[in-house]
């Protein structure tokens, strides 16, 4: 069996005093796709947050590598990238600006390749532009635009095809699978139905765990 990147072990999250899910072991090898599905309230976003390193677990731990994610606070922007339900980008700065600043935390992009990776989300025209005016479906494509530059191997994606058109949701299913069949691993959650997954894929609903 192929050495998990990502593990986590009799994993367990409480949120208001309530216990969400409790003893959740995954594995995530190179390659793979992990969708994460279950009821609303169920703990999605959150168990996606302690991949992530940006909650602390209840009870269990998460393993980056084999060693404990908590241990690798230095490494986490070289081997995730963290996209969430939110943009996540500034209304102020222009997508180029929001890409170089972004890039910045693991590694800088030059111009050129933020332009292609703009492009690359049909945003070709608008570098230059506030994000404040662009739609709700612009704005998500320019935090997307990440998946485009030199990113790290492991994409944790909350709910990524939010506002995005026909279009943009069948390039964007598309790019995940070739970066799985090129080893790299997503982990996502989406009301979205998959039509396009790699070879290894898996779907983990978490109401099997709930409390």
């Amino acid at each position: 069996m192929t050495s998990p990147v990502l593990q986590t072990v009799a994993l367990a999250c409480e949120r208001d005093l309530r216990l969400l899910f409790e003893n959740l072991d995954l594995r995530l090898a190179s390659g793979e796709m992990m969708q994460i599905s279950g009821p609303n309230g169920s703990g999605k976003t959150s168990l996606l947050r302690l991949l992530s390193g940006l909650m602390q677990p209840t009870a269990g731990q998460v393993l980056l590598n084999g060693q404990p994610l908590n241990e690798q606070r230095g490494e986490l922007a070289r081997n995730l990238l963290w996209i969430g339900h939110a943009a996540g980008i500034k209304d102020l700065l222009t997508p180029e600006e929001n890409l170089s600043w972004l890039c910045a935390l693991h590694q800088p992009a030059s111009r050129e390749a933020i332009w292609q990776a703009l492009a690359a989300v049909g945003l070709r025209g608008f570098e230059d532009v506030p994000c404040h005016t662009l739609s709700a479906g612009q704005r998500r494509r320019v935090a997307l635009a990440r998946l485009y530059l030199d990113s790290p191997p492991l994409w944790i994606l909350d709910e990524p095809f939010t506002a995005l058109d026909k279009q943009g949701v069948a390039q964007l299913e598309e790019h995940l699978a070739g970066h799985c069949e090129r080893g790299g691993m997503v982990v996502l959650t989406t009301h979205h139905t998959l039509s396009r997954m790699p070879a290894a894929y898996r779907d983990i609903d978490l109401g099997n765990w709930a409390v």
